[in-house]
């Protein structure tokens, strides 16, 4: 981390931020290192859902206001999704359950159309519903590359570049692994699979976060992100380029538009949390907020400052957790070089020496620290990395609520635990 990325972190307003979320106030001595199972919410967050389950909780597409109180607020949060991830329209922004359930539409919409492109490739770092899913494609006629993770701890553009042919349909991979938190360069991903005629499909549901998303820059297709790990409910939302979207076969009723997003979004949604997604977009602006000038600034604008100066920040927990976990003699899955820590976000799994994932992270719940253990929904990577799928490894995940002091206390907690169990 350069001067200027030290200062800015130094300046990241967490414990104002840390006020805002009704959990961290009411949690006592307890400290969420399970953020990537799920994030918590701020206060303005829990208020929209409120909010429209006591003042509009009805059906959309009714006459009367309430009802035409809801139209408003799913059109307000596409617009609202649409600037956090830069999309062209916020007709691309299709809500639903989760990003696993969009994965699967879009999959069986591919499915269909695989032709002379009949050539899929996947990679073994991914969270298995952006793998399993895609092989379930085999029946359809769909053949598989595998894109293998190095021994450095992440996917390199260099190997995916054989693998794609003008038989090439999709290359589906993720932007940061939910087990380890390697980032990809998705915008070469997607650079290289153009070149060749396929698309892109990118699992975002890890780096929504952590960083600034722009498909734009990114050239992706597809993107999906679920709504619970970046600070509002459990909710899901697909982007898709409107074009793309519009020749993909989907399920609908006779009497849904054959045109997005109407015609990906099967039967209801789940409204309140669809305007909690719309507030969680509005918080991370207020954060970007502290960071530039009062004049000439859109809300695009506050979000990028806002998640730039996220990433900042959490470059600097990564640096402290990566030593932590190094002082203990963890081995650390993944990028576990500090000169390459900005290819990786502050999730981190690993495993001390021969000791139980699972007896620690009983004893760091019993010392109130909330982590993780077990195979992380993703068996190639467990095999990949020789652990036993009913063991596999430790895992604790940080945001930008998180702070130095907890980072150091989990140090502490883990030290005593490893003298316990050894």
């Amino acid at each position: 981390m350069n001067k200027h990325q030290t200062d800015k972190a130094g300046t990241f307003p967490v414990e104002k931020i840390r006020a805002m979320f009704p959990a961290l106030t009411q949690a006592g001595d307890f400290i969420f290192m399970d953020n990537a199972a799920g994030a918590q919410i701020p206060q303005s967050v829990l208020d929209a859902v409120t909010n429209h389950l006591v003042s509009h909780n009805v059906q959309r597409g009714g006459r009367y206001g309430r009802s035409v109180i809801v139209d408003q607020s799913v059109a307000t949060a596409r617009e609202s999704v649409a600037l956090l991830i830069n999309a062209y329209s916020p007709f691309e922004i299709c809500f639903g359950m989760n990003a696993t359930s969009f994965i699967r539409l879009v999959s069986l919409g591919i499915g269909q159309m695989l032709q002379e492109r009949d050539e899929i490739v996947i990679t073994d770092m991914d969270h298995d519903a952006n793998i399993a899913t895609w092989l379930a494609l085999e029946s359809a006629g769909a053949k598989f590359k595998w894109w293998r993770m190095r021994e450095d701890g992440n996917l390199h553009v260099d190997d995916l570049k054989p693998l794609v042919s003008e038989r090439t349909r999709l290359v589906a991979c993720t932007v940061t692994a939910h087990s380890i938190g390697s980032i990809v360069d998705v915008a070469s991903v997607a650079q290289i699979a153009h070149v060749a005629g396929a698309e892109v499909f990118l699992d975002c549901v890890h780096y929504g976060p952590h960083g600034l998303m722009d498909v734009q820059a990114w050239g992706c297709d597809y993107l999906v992100c679920s709504g619970y790990k970046n600070f509002s409910p459990h909710m899901g939302f697909l982007w898709g380029r409107f074009d793309t979207l519009k020749r993909l076969p989907t399920f609908r009723e006779d009497f849904i538009p054959d045109e997005p997003p109407y015609k990906v979004e099967a039967g209801t949604f789940i409204y309140e949390n669809v305007s909690g997604m719309d507030a969680a977009v509005r918080y991370l602006e207020s954060i970007g907020r502290n960071f530039l000038p009062e004049n000439n600034r859109s809300r695009r604008d506050n979000i990028v400052a806002g998640m730039n100066a996220i990433r900042d920040y959490e470059l600097m927990l990564a640096r402290e957790m990566m030593k932590v976990l190094k002082d203990c003699g963890a081995t650390i899955y993944g990028v576990a070089d500090e000169a390459r820590i900005h290819e990786r976000v502050p999730t981190f799994c690993f495993n001390i020496g021969k000791l139980s994932p699972q007896r620690i992270v009983e004893e760091m719940a019993a010392m109130q620290i909330g982590i993780r253990d077990g195979h992380m929904y993703a068996p190639r990577l467990m095999k990949r990395l020789n652990l036993a799928m009913d063991s596999g490894a430790i895992r604790a995940s940080l945001v930008h609520y998180n702070t130095v002091e907890e980072v150091r206390k989990f140090g502490e907690a883990l030290r005593a635990v490893i003298a316990k169990l050894a």
